[in-house]
């Protein structure tokens, strides 16, 4: 905001007079900016995209907070219909800078309608580009990219991680959008992760060297456009994959990176591709079954160590 004067905020709450948030992410940028650039709207997910859609459009660079991520549902018509199609229908002449902040994930208790993690729908549209920070230093310097990105970005912020901590990027660094990061290098076997799940991983692969075991860890951090080439890559290398996501299996991240290695590689791999995912039921409000429902570290490691046989 401080770089760009067309850089603006709204969302539900998301004014201090308000709170600043319901996590506290825009917390002191009214007080800052002033209320002009910070703009607290009513409860209507429609009305905040189709404004933001439209801000974009008159040459602002709109960020548009929806609280959590299932309710981004309600404005999918402005996002898909209107945000992703408006380059393509106007022959490369209209550019919609708009930014989406939203934040989901389970693991808090916040039950079935507000825990989703629906990246897979958004990536499955052309015109959309979809980013899942796995650290802080990824959430602001992503953020920043997709800012000053001419095309809608929708970054999805886990609740989880939100008191997480790490090391910042230097101020203004922005991380490109499409491109994967290896998180550690490995020789034996690749595994493909985004958002939370980059860190219990990178731990277990820790765990792993022990045993003789080197994992290559591969951050997508954007989930669209995909950074194939880093994927293949790594998993031609290494010969063996697993990809992890806290979204159900079916139909997700993971079958389209899975298919994507067998197509290209179907031959030279030395163990079939293993997908570790979240069970297909809405997430659960119970704490004790909405831990059986996440994904399982456990389950991650003897994939490994089975592939690696």
């Amino acid at each position: 905001m401080a770089a760009d004067d067309s850089v603006f905020v709204l969302g539900e709450d998301v004014g201090d007079k308000e709170g600043g948030g319901t996590f506290k992410v825009t917390s002191g940028l009214s007080t800052k900016y002033g209320t002009s650039r910070v703009r607290t709207t009513p409860i209507s997910e429609q009305a905040i995209i189709g404004t933001a859609v439209g801000a974009a459009v008159a040459g602002m660079r709109p960020v548009a907070e929806i609280m959590l991520m299932n309710f981004i549902t309600l404005g999918l018509d402005q996002l898909v219909n209107h945000a992703a199609k408006l380059r393509y229908m106007s022959g490369g002449q209209t550019g919609v800078p708009l930014t989406v902040r939203t934040a989901t994930g389970a693991g808090g208790g916040f039950g079935g309608q507000h825990s989703d993690m629906l990246e897979a729908w958004l990536a499955h549209v052309p015109g959309l580009k979809v980013v899942v920070p796995s650290s802080p230093a990824d959430a602001k310097g992503l953020l920043l990219s997709s800012i000053f990105d001419d095309d809608p970005c929708v970054v999805i912020e886990h609740t989880q991680m939100y008191w997480s901590k790490g090391p910042a990027p230097e101020p203004g660094v922005r991380i490109p959008l499409g491109r994967a990061h290896i998180a550690r290098p490995g020789r034996d076997i690749s595994v493909i992760a985004y958002g939370r799940p980059v860190g219990e991983v990178l731990a277990l692969a820790d765990r792993l060297a022990g045993d003789g075991i080197e994992v290559e860890v591969v951050d997508l951090r954007t989930i669209s456009p995909l950074d194939e080439r880093t994927v293949l890559e790594s998993v031609a290398r290494t010969r063996r994959a697993v990809i992890v996501h806290e979204a159900v299996g079916q139909f997700g991240v993971g079958a389209e990176i899975s298919a994507r290695i067998g197509e290209e590689l179907h031959g030279d791999l030395a163990s079939p591709v293993v997908r570790v995912t979240s069970a297909n039921t809405p997430v659960p409000f119970s704490p004790a079954l909405e831990s059986r429902y996440l994904y399982q570290i456990p389950d991650v490691e003897s994939a490994i160590r089975k592939a690696c046989q």
